[in-house]
């Protein structure tokens, strides 16, 4: 099995648990459609105005908002007339082609596969948004694929991220590598490669500290974790995935934009749009960043956490 299959599995299970994950988003979007075009027979200007009001306060935010309303005023130019009654699948096409775009970024997971070499990940956020949570799940996944899983705590500087990880590692069945609080970071990283590799390891996922009130020493700690990786890798890291809180909206956004400042971001993780109506976020942050979402959460079991299928995403979410 690749690397990646166990996720694309279960398609059936995925379906519902992404429908009744997006159900608050899905009902505040319908909600507001339903009064944007209240009493409209055709899509307007008036309409237009609505509608972009009603992506922007989805959490979709004011850029990618604006891209959408002028795809579909170039399709209203077009076609001449367009009903309301369109306006649901002209939106679900629209906002799916905008996430095509993006995902031509997409890493080709497959190069690592059965290479003999481990696919390193190095996982990044900040504190709170689920970041150590979403690398247990991944490890359990992973492992269910029968894969060969090794996490590194490398984030040395609370004594809880490190607990919490070994907690996950017991819990899945996979070795941890730590060291003592306070260790330096891309230690801990060149050891848990070093062991991963040694023990012919398939996937290594490495946990990181999630401070951004310091720019430039963030910065400075992955140029360090990352050099020092490719003393026993040469390719580490194959990704570098940030995990960001869906439930944060536009918050989530502005992380995405500080860690892309300091970092180069080749994916996303978005945790908890299970409990948030502000699934929106989830278009906005992959086509400003141009980097594609490829996993998200949608609840608390191991296996809610699904890789990202925009068309499944946006068909769920415009789902009647």
């Amino acid at each position: 099995m690749g690397l990646f299959d166990f996720f694309k599995k279960k398609k059936q299970e995925n379906q519902e648990t992404l429908d009744k994950g997006l159900e608050k988003t899905k009902t505040s979007v319908f909600d507001k459609l339903a009064r944007a075009v209240a009493g409209k027979s055709k899509v307007d200007d008036d309409v237009l105005d609505n509608l972009e009001e009603v992506l922007i306060t989805s959490d979709v935010g004011v850029e990618t908002t604006l891209k959408v309303i002028d795809r579909i005023q170039k399709r209203v130019a077009r076609d001449k007339y367009v009903s309301t009654s369109e306006l649901n699948n002209i939106l679900r096409e629209e906002i799916a082609a905008l996430l095509a775009e993006t995902e031509k970024n997409t890493l080709d997971t497959s190069q690592g596969e059965d290479s003999g070499v481990p696919y390193v990940i190095l996982v990044v956020g900040v504190n709170g948004v689920g970041k150590t949570t979403t690398i247990g799940k991944l490890a359990w996944q992973f492992k269910q694929a029968g894969k060969k899983v090794y996490l590194g705590a490398a984030d040395t500087f609370r004594a809880a991220a490190v607990e919490q990880l070994v907690i996950w590692g017991q819990r899945v069945g996979v070795p941890v590598v730590k060291q003592q609080m306070g260790s330096d970071p891309a230690s801990v990283a060149f050891d848990t490669l070093q062991s991963a590799k040694a023990n012919n390891a398939d996937v290594v996922l490495i946990d990181t500290a999630g401070r951004l009130h310091n720019k430039v020493g963030l910065m400075n700690e992955l140029k360090k974790i990352k050099d020092v990786m490719k003393k026993v890798l040469p390719q580490a890291p194959d990704e570098v995935l940030l995990v960001l809180d869906g439930s944060t909206g536009q918050n989530a956004f502005e992380q995405a934009k500080q860690f892309a400042a300091v970092t180069q971001i080749t994916s996303l993780a978005i945790t908890k749009l299970d409990g948030t109506a502000k699934g929106g976020v989830v278009i906005g942050i992959s086509d400003q960043l141009k980097v594609p979402v490829k996993y998200i959460g949608l609840g608390e079991g191991m296996e809610d956490l699904q890789l990202f299928d925009r068309r499944a995403f946006v068909d769920s979410l415009f789902k009647k």
